[in-house]
Parts: C-alpha cells; structure tokens; sequence
C-alpha cells in the first residue's frame, strides 16, 4: 500500500470519528449539526482542525472545575429578609410571572422587590455616576469589564480606585484578558496593583498556541458589572472607555444604555462578580454575601440573569423568547449584533403577524463587517411579516435593550446573536416597572428619531452580489 493511500485512508477514518463526534455533541442545533459535517467532510484537514478549535464549546477542564468548586463554595442565595413586608411576585402582574419563573431558571435568583433605578443619560454621565459613587464608598468596590481603555473615562475610573483604597476601602478589579488587554499591558494595571487594589484577569489567553489546545481562546467574559457596598450596582452595554473608542474610532461614537440600581438587585450582581472573581483570585469571598441589603419602600421588582458557557445550555435564547411571546401591544429592541436562532427569528416574526407593534433598531454601520451582513440576511423575512425595521445613523448604536407593552424592560450585556447566547458570560436585569420602563422607551424613541426605516423596496433594490454575501456568511452562523 503506498503511502498516499496510507494518508487517504487515515483521513477518512479520522473524518469518520470527528463526524460522530459531531453528531454525538449534547445542546446543539440540527443545523449546526449539519454544518459541521459538510464542512469536516469536503475541507481536507482544515475542516477537522476548524472544528477542534472552534467548533465546541469548552473553556477546559480545570476552569470548569474551579467554577463548579466556587459555586458549590457560596451560600445559596435568598432575599431580603424584609420583602416579607412587600412579597416580590405580589409586584408583578400575573401575566408577566411566567418571565421571571424563566430567570430563576438560569440564574436560581427570586425577583427582588424594593430596588430604586435610574436610566443615566449618556456614556460619560455613566463614567461621572460610576466615580462619584466609588469616591463615596465606605467598605468595598468591585468591578468587572470586557473593554476597559486607558483613556480618558478608562483612567478616570483608575484614580477613582486609587483615592478609594487610600482611604481604606477594599477595591477588586477584574477585566477580560482579550477586551481588556490594552489597560492589563498598560502601567495603569500595575499601579492599581501597587495602590493596593486587587487586580484580577477573567479567562487570561496566556500562551495561544497552548491556550487552544485546553479550551476555546474566543469564549470571553463579556459582563459588565460594578458593585459598590454591596447596595449600589449598574447595569447596562457600556464598557469602561469613551464613548469616541479609540481603537475603533471610526464607528464612533458608541451609543450606550446604563442603568444605575440601589437596593436589593445588587446583592444578586454581588453573586456574579464574586463567583467569577473566586475562579481567578484565590480568595474566599463568601461571607460578603451574607450581608443584608435594605430595600426601598415601593421600591420596583427585578432580576439579574447571568449566563454562559457554563450556565444551562441555551439559558439567554430562551429568556429573549420568552419576552417576545410575552407582547401583546408593543415590542421595541436595540441591539448591535443580530444573529439570531431559527426560534428567535421565529419568535419575531410571529409577534408581527400577531399584530404587535414590533421595532427592531441596529447601528447602520456595524463594526463587524461579517455580523453586519449575517444580520440584514434577515431582514428580508422580518419585514415581509410586518417587523419595522431601523438602522441608527449617529454612530455605532451599542445598546442592548428590549421594552415590552409599556411594563417589562431587559437591559444588559447580552447581544442577540450566537455569541452571547453560547459563548460569552452575560449579565442582564429584568425590571418589571412602568414608569422605569418609559424612560428607557423614550431613550428607544431618540434611537428611532436618529434612524432611517428600512423597507421592503430598500431590501429588494439590494444588488445580487449583496445578497450573495450577505446570505454566505449567515450560513456560517451555525458554525462560527
């Protein structure tokens, strides 16, 4: 037998076990299922070397029981004591209980009643809150973020740690090894970590030769958390960096939407924050979340949901379906990256042709040419069941935000795209309360005001070579 024959031979056997492999994967798609194995079975070599590296999801071994060991290790989580005095779900709406039965699914968190919101207006407001409320802590600070510049807003946050640990207030700081390697390389880093403040690395890439051999160098920690005294948290899109983006400052600026909570939904962000913290610093944080947190008298009901690659297969997709088959008047949602499932796709278009008013916002210029091509292969099929479709024009349109029927907001990290519902960490907070609600609807109606409509004659006058492209990469969306 020759050797070429040998090689052949040996590939297809090798094919042949990777293909059953494939088939043989828990929690995944039919259609991912299937394109894998066309690709594995006409890319020699290479379709088996992609799937290796990117075609499961595992963050390895070790980290994964880290994690599981530091869950195991913290208190089970319950409310406030006094909600006694305003029952959580007696806040709620029947018809809406069934959303956060679905949060605590994900995230075995109650909805906690008694929290205050405000909807800050603007990115550098955010940054201006965040510092004056670090400034005026008394016990600790921790924060968590994807992309942490050092810029101008990136450094402001960095003094403000600084003046806190001087003081005697206990500071943790965690980023992303990817989003964040700029500030971790910078001196910035170094000199938090000399200032006495904690400094932590959220799946650190190491060596990326070696780092692909353990676990998928592209699953990131994509949360936004900020937790100050255990009673003041914020939730939202908005990463620590300005809102020019330097490193991407030709889609700028970046238009984001934050929300600054009080009250009881902190001690739940609380319980993010330190179980990510616990897996990459070696220190024991549990006796925090025994810490009882006031809540606020007519105070609104809400819920932090957090997923992820080890959270409950398909935990966000579920929780955005959910919401869209909640609507019965209204549906309005911003979101960058749009990538959907075939159940979140259908579940919009059913909302249309139920006769819901339902709006979907994206960024006219998305800083990913591939996604934004993915996400206009839909379009087509949303407009034709009535979805009313906008594209925002004053720069990169970075909000992650869904209002439904006046009542329900979900606000967060969390894209609409396959990457944040089976890769990323994810934190979101679910708020049933009209009056917070409006604000956040009327910030959705500037986002409108500052959009071009896209119709059905737009789509069809689209080029056939656009067309092309734009449905080859939306193939690969099962893939990638």
């Amino acid at each position: 037998m020759s050797i070429t024959s040998i090689v052949v031979e040996t590939h297809i056997l090798i094919e042949i076990l990777v293909i059953i492999r494939v088939i043989l994967r828990p929690h995944r798609e039919p259609t991912s299922r299937l394109a894998w194995i066309v690709v594995i079975a006409t890319i020699p070599f290479v379709g088996i070397l992609a799937y290796l590296l990117l075609g499961e999801v595992n963050i390895g071994r070790r980290r994964v029981d880290r994690m599981q060991r530091v869950l195991a290790q913290l208190p089970e989580y319950t409310p406030p004591e006094d909600q006694c005095d305003h029952p959580t779900l007696s806040c709620i709406p029947e018809r809406y209980e069934h959303l956060f039965h679905v949060g605590k699914s994900i995230s075995h968190f109650e909805a906690a009643a008694g929290n205050q919101a405000r909807l800050l207006p603007d990115s550098n407001a955010v940054i201006d809150e965040m510092v004056r409320d670090i400034d005026a802590a008394q016990e600790h600070v921790h924060l968590l973020f994807y992309i942490w510049l050092p810029d101008n807003n990136g450094c402001k946050v960095v003094e403000a740690l600084k003046r806190a640990a001087a003081r005697g207030v206990k500071c943790r700081a965690m980023a992303d090894g990817l989003g964040s390697r700029l500030m971790i390389k910078s001196v910035h880093w170094r000199e938090m970590s000399q200032a006495g403040i904690d400094v932590a690395v959220a799946l650190p890439i190491g060596n990326p030769l070696k780092r692909i051999l353990i676990g998928r160098i592209d699953l990131r920690n994509h949360r936004k958390i900020v937790v100050i005294d255990g009673n003041i948290t914020y939730c939202g899109s908005q990463n620590c960096a300005d809102a020019e983006f330097l490193v991407k400052a030709r889609f700028a600026p970046w238009v984001d939407s934050v929300v600054r909570f009080e009250g009881p939904i902190a001690h739940q962000n609380q319980y993010l924050f330190i179980s990510d913290w616990m897996t990459y610093y070696d220190e024991d944080l549990s006796h925090l979340l025994e810490k009882t947190v006031p809540s606020f008298e007519h105070g609104l009901p809400a819920q932090v949901i957090g997923t992820g690659p080890t959270v409950r297969n398909s935990a966000m997709p579920e929780m955005f379906d959910a919401l869209i088959h909640t609507s019965r008047k209204e549906l309005i949602i911003s979101t960058p990256y749009y990538v959907p499932n075939e159940a979140l796709q259908d579940a919009l278009c059913a909302t249309a042709y139920r006769g819901v008013d339902t709006r979907i916002i994206f960024p006219a210029r998305n800083d990913s040419r591939f996604v934004a091509a993915a996400s206009r292969s839909y379009y087509q099929e949303l407009l034709e069941a009535g979805v009313k479709i906008y594209e925002y024009t004053g720069g990169l349109l970075h909000a992650k935000t869904l209002t439904l029927d006046g009542d329900i907001t979900l606000i967060g990290s969390a894209n609409m795209d396959r990457r944040s519902f089976d890769l990323n960490y994810e934190n979101n907070i679910l708020y049933y309360d009209p009056k917070m609600t409006t604000a956040v609807r009327e910030r959705q109606e500037q986002y409108l005001a500052g959009a071009n409509e896209i119709t059905l004659e737009d789509v069809d006058g689209w080029s056939m070579s656009r067309r092309f492209w734009n449905n080859t990469v939306a193939m690969l969306g099962p893939v990638l």
